[in-house]
């Protein structure tokens, strides 16, 4: 099965797009470049690479741009895109100029989920090293979502159009997450035959259980549309399709006048603390507060406040 067959298979409606079981998927993914303005922050590289194949990254007034960039494919997650989206995750979070990370698609898809025509006949997943060496094989695969348990910068996600299987775990993990008017989610997996792995248990966390319920076993025969997405608060806001991307940049950019380890603070004390009981994650959030205390940043707040001026983040 051609890569062109399976996209326009997908666009049928005949191959739902994405759905590989839990473990067995390949990804790939796609973008378009959102246009900034201000200059562009140098990104140093900690890998050969001259530049990226699927995706494109790049860094303006603090913002992290990562787009899906394989329309053709709707932006289905190949295990070479998977690659260079680690890859790009890697990069922003060691970047002393981003303070925070905007992800989005380029095309009518945002993501499509896993690459069918990559899956390899054995089922297995693709991998460099042996199967079942690496502990990561014995996870979740996570395929294209960013690592939101261990990341400290927040992941913004501007959904541009189409998303389905491996797409919806931006959209489950993501800080803040918007949609165009166009976007449409779905979950696909049992409608060919596959178990809906993390994906649905994602959405059973950021959707009440019978609505993601529904969504996991009415496969690719039903989609939800952008306006019920923000109507449940499984997306923040739904955005005119033409000005989805400089919505998504005025938000990070709105973002970026706080303090940034402060807000790295924030999230985190709320990331974690979701896998907590609520008294030992409000003991961690205060664990945070006291480290930030300590920052330049802690004192640079309060200084401005009373000069009445804005103020000058370090991130120190």
């Amino acid at each position: 099965m051609t890569g062109h067959r399976v996209t326009s298979d997908i666009a049928r409606g005949d191959i739902a797009p994405g759905a590989i079981v839990t473990g067995i998927r390949s990804p790939a993914g796609a973008g378009c470049r959102v246009p900034g303005a201000g200059r562009r922050m140098p990104v140093e590289r900690k890998d050969p690479l001259v530049g990226y194949a699927s995706i494109q990254y790049d860094v303006t007034d603090r913002v992290a741009t990562i787009t899906f960039d394989r329309p053709k494919q709707l932006n289905a997650l190949s295990p070479s895109m998977i690659n260079e989206l680690r890859q790009a995750y890697t990069d922003a979070e060691a970047d002393e100029n981003v303070w925070i990370l905007l992800v989005t698609g380029n095309g009518r898809a945002f993501c499509a989920g896993a690459d069918v025509s990559e899956i390899p006949g054995t089922g297995k997943v693709v991998s460099e090293t042996p199967y079942l060496s690496t502990y990561d094989q014995w996870e979740a695969p996570q395929e294209g979502t960013p690592p939101f348990r261990s990341m400290t910068k927040p992941v913004l996600v501007a959904v541009n159009g189409l998303c389905c299987g491996a797409g919806l775990d931006l959209v489950t993990t993501g800080d803040i997450v918007i949609a165009s008017d166009r976007a449409e989610f779905f979950d696909p997996h049992v409608s060919i035959g596959l178990v809906s792995g993390r994906e649905s248990v994602r959405l059973a966390r950021a959707l009440p259980t019978h609505i993601a319920m529904r969504m996991a076993l009415m496969g690719r025969h039903e989609r939800m549309g952008a306006q019920r997405a923000y109507e449940l608060g499984l997306i923040s806001e739904v955005v005119e399709h033409d000005r989805l991307l400089e919505r998504a940049r005025e938000l990070a950019a709105t973002v970026n006048r706080n303090a940034p380890l402060a807000v790295r603070g924030t999230r985190l004390a709320i990331r974690k603390g979701l896998d907590l009981p609520l008294l030992e994650a409000e003991i961690m959030a205060e664990a945070f507060r006291e480290r930030v205390v300590r920052t330049e940043d802690a004192l640079e707040g309060p200084r401005a406040f009373l000069d009445k001026r804005e103020p000058r983040w370090q991130a120190r």
